[in-house]
């Protein structure tokens, strides 16, 4: 799969799960946007979603995961498989190229057009061009400090803003409650 330029990281962390983008929106070597918004909260602000990849593509999935919430209300995992299943067998919704980040108050999920629904053990989930040096260094500070779910988003974007050139400081963070 296509490596998609933008960083989004997920931290269920001490009772909270927190998830922050960059806001940097790249064509192909040049910055077009720096202070996009890559979360969205769903479902009366209980689900929140974070995309990387073409900017159409995934408002496009955003409103199909939103319309599979209203016919899963109680169920994100269930209505995360119907859009991953819908994904990859549609003609058209298997060219768009794009991944999402799906948390809830229970669940940390990675949707993709491969049909993929994927619960990370420890939940830490990153997506994009900067998605791998974002969760290492969230791994790195869940393990090794006292900082709360949102600072070490927080920190980790900002580390991989400083290797990846598709991610930048301009970060957005949103907060939920967990489940325990």
């Amino acid at each position: 799969m296509k490596t998609h330029s933008t960083t989004i990281l997920t931290v269920r962390h001490k009772g909270v799960v927190a998830m922050g983008g960059d806001g940097q929106v790249s064509i192909g070597d040049s910055i077009m946007k720096a202070d996009s918004v890559k979360i969205r909260r769903l479902m009366e602000e209980r689900v929140m979603t974070g995309f990387a990849g073409a900017s159409a593509d995934a408002f496009a999935l955003l409103e199909r995961f939103e319309a599979k919430l209203k016919d899963y209300p109680s169920n994100v995992p269930r209505a995360a498989t119907e859009l991953a299943k819908e994904w990859r067998t549609d003609r058209v919704l298997r060219r768009l190229e794009a991944l999402l980040a799906v948390v809830d108050a229970q669940h940390t999920l990675l949707v993709t057009g491969n049909g993929d629904v994927i619960q990370p053990t420890d939940g830490v989930l990153g997506i994009g061009s900067g998605g791998n040096y974002a969760v290492a260094a969230a791994r790195a500070l869940v393990a090794h400090s006292d900082l709360r779910a949102a600072e070490i988003v927080r920190a980790a974007l900002e580390i991989a803003a400083g290797i990846d050139v598709h991610t930048n400081t301009n970060i957005t963070i949103e907060e939920l409650a967990c489940e325990t």
